[in-house]
């Protein structure tokens, strides 16, 4: 059979490509609920890839025994863990919601009658009487919602299911998928996708791992500052302080407000500054405050450059922007994926712009692309006037005379005048 006879021209080849991609457009974005649990399970395999990938290069086991031993420990630990410390959670988590309720209604009551400063008086009424629907909505649902509730249970619970069968399918089968996806790309373009690829896992190896450890850090460190102090509730504030660490700036304030309003109904267990109860309490939350500004510091100016300045660095501003627009859109999920999306992003874009210049595809391996500087991951010592004299550098003029400098010789021609000439 003649293969000319049934090949197709490129102007169908291009109809039949922006066809199919349309269609792909369409379908992701009709099936974007399946979609959005897809790529939750596509992040749990690549989180637990690397024991994978450890067990299957350093034993005698084969990729698919690997991935058993690996899948089914992590069933473990996601069923054993939660049930162990689900009763611990639970009654530390009605501690901190009940303060905080306890808090808000305060706050309600004082907000009720007018605030008199001076000779200033100050209407606040209508703030009280927004957080006592706020409060009421959150706490008083009606029948049909009830009904909505057990509705989303039920299909979460099959999403759930959904998730743990994708996360085993992508364990496995990554590898046939990504040499399926490769197969679409023409031979002499297939080693520029590769690279690119590989420029884009390397982003996303580096920033969710950082951010997953930075999260575990500083969950760690809170919940036992917090048990050290006796603080209520130490357990599910260190995982909401973890938790909140995803969101620069306001994730911290809300993660402190948080503590501070349980230590400052419940005080600590042990701490006894004043015999008055509201006073020791209040100073209790002052110092839960200082310890968590302490705490938040070191890691802002320590601990987050150190982990995270070797992943993906960008622009503070841009980074806190697009965070703040993914929580609200998608949740922790979206503050936890977006800047990895971004990065990968302008990778992308870099790539289709040198090949629209007709420029080479990479202008350098990509390594430093999204590492900060060595000087703002480990910022130099400042030196003091005597160690700079000491050290023969920078020295002052005063303690470093410069000798006048000579005047300017005079020329030849101005020291001796000239000769005039004789006639032979």
């Amino acid at each position: 059979m003649n293969n000319r006879s049934t090949e197709w021209s490129l102007i169908f080849r291009y109809v039949m490509g922006f066809a199919f991609f349309a269609a792909l457009i369409a379908f992701l974005f009709y099936a974007r609920d399946a979609v959005r649990n897809l790529i939750i399970a596509a992040f749990v395999a690549y989180l637990i890839s690397p024991a994978v990938e450890y067990l299957s290069t350093r034993t005698r086991l084969s990729h698919r025994a690997a991935v058993n031993i690996v899948y089914f420990s992590a069933l473990v630990l996601l069923a054993g863990v939660p049930a162990s410390l689900a009763p611990i959670f639970y009654d530390e988590f009605q501690v901190v919601i009940q303060d905080n309720l306890d808090l808000s209604d305060q706050l309600r009551i004082i907000l009720s009658t007018p605030i008199h400063i001076g000779n200033l008086t100050f209407h606040l009424e209508q703030w009280g009487e927004s957080i006592f629907q706020v409060q009421n909505t959150l706490l008083t649902p009606l029948p049909e919602e009830a009904l909505e509730l057990l509705e989303t249970t039920s299909i979460g619970v099959l999403w759930f299911l959904i998730i743990l069968v994708s996360v085993y399918l992508f364990l496995s089968e990554w590898h046939n998928m990504r040499n399926g996806m490769f197969a679409w790309v023409l031979p002499p373009y297939r080693a520029e996708l590769e690279e690119l690829y590989a420029r884009v896992r390397r982003v996303w190896m580096g920033y969710l791992r950082g951010q997953i450890v930075l999260m575990v850090i500083v969950g760690v460190v809170f919940t036992i500052a917090w048990t050290i102090m006796g603080i209520p509730g130490a357990l599910v504030l260190g995982v909401i302080a973890g938790l909140f660490t995803l969101v620069p700036d306001v994730g911290p304030f809300i993660a402190v407000v948080l503590a501070a309003g349980v230590a400052l109904l419940e005080g600590s267990t042990w701490i006894r500054i004043s015999d008055s109860p509201s006073l020791n309490n209040f100073i209790v939350a002052g110092i839960v405050v200082v310890v968590y500004l302490i705490l938040i510091n070191l890691k802002n100016f320590f601990l987050r450059p150190i982990i995270m300045g070797r992943s993906v660095h960008m622009n503070e501003g841009l980074v806190f922007i697009v965070i703040l627009i993914a929580t609200i859109l998608e949740g922790i999920l979206g503050a936890l994926l977006v800047v990895p999306i971004l990065a990968s992003v302008v990778v992308i874009a870099g790539y289709i712009q040198r090949k629209v210049l007709g420029l080479p595809p990479f202008e350098d391996d990509g390594s430093k692309q999204f590492t900060a500087p060595p000087e703002k991951i480990n910022p130099p010592r400042r030196v003091g006037v005597r160690g700079r004299i000491k050290a023969g550098i920078g020295e002052p003029a005063s303690f470093s005379p410069q000798p006048d400098p000579a005047p300017p010789a005079e020329s030849t021609s101005q020291r001796t005048p000239a000769r005039k000439k004789t006639k032979k």
